[in-house]
């Protein structure tokens, strides 16, 4: 099951590693019969993309890519760059619209928004976040106090540490609860469901 989750400058770095995390630990624990993750860090580039915090972390794919993926994650940080960076809202666009499941974390509701993947769904993001997204894209739906929500095929987050807890829900979604459960457990980590 092929995961893509987009970096990209200023990335929120747990936004994009919590995820990563749960679905490299989720192969490890998969049974003989069960099919495991491959994840990926995709960017506009081979470069060195800086997080925030300047953390450096190396792409494993980029935009031109064209690769299918089973999941495609958007993490949040200072977004304001990506938002306006045509090659990727379009990248976003195409994958948003060819993945089987997309998720947010945080303020990548706005990158699904701004590439036209959120349009009118009931969505989530940062407690912080949440006025300025329903003010930018009024057409949503935002929540607040609640760790993920789904629309069809599109989950949206909560901020930073709520991407964990819906990346073990897609590992329930994708494969199964006790794989989840499991997974949860490896981390040491006490998931909170919505």
């Amino acid at each position: 099951m092929q995961v893509a989750i987009l970096i990209f400058d200023e990335v929120e770095v747990l936004d994009a590693m919590g995820p990563f995390e749960v679905f490299s630990v989720a192969s490890r624990l998969r049974s003989a019969d069960s099919d495991p993750f491959t994840v990926s860090l995709v960017a506009r580039s081979n470069a060195i993309v800086t997080a925030r915090g300047d953390l450096k972390l190396t792409p494993d794919a980029v935009f031109d890519d064209t690769a299918q993926y089973d999941l495609l994650i958007v993490p949040g940080g200072v977004t304001e760059r990506a938002e306006a960076d045509a090659e990727t809202m379009h990248w976003l666009a195409v994958h948003g619209n060819s993945s089987k499941l997309v998720a947010s974390v945080c303020t990548g509701a706005f990158l699904l928004a701004k590439a036209g993947i959120l349009t009118n769904q009931t969505v989530t993001t940062h407690w912080e976040d949440t006025a300025a997204l329903a003010e930018a894209h009024p057409t949503l739906t935002v929540l607040e106090n609640i760790r993920w929500s789904k629309s069809e095929n599109i989950y949206t987050s909560a901020g930073i540490s709520a991407g964990i807890d819906l990346s073990l829900h897609l590992v329930e979604v994708m494969t199964s609860a006790d794989r989840a459960q499991r997974t949860a457990k490896q981390m040491d980590y006490r998931w909170v469901r919505n």
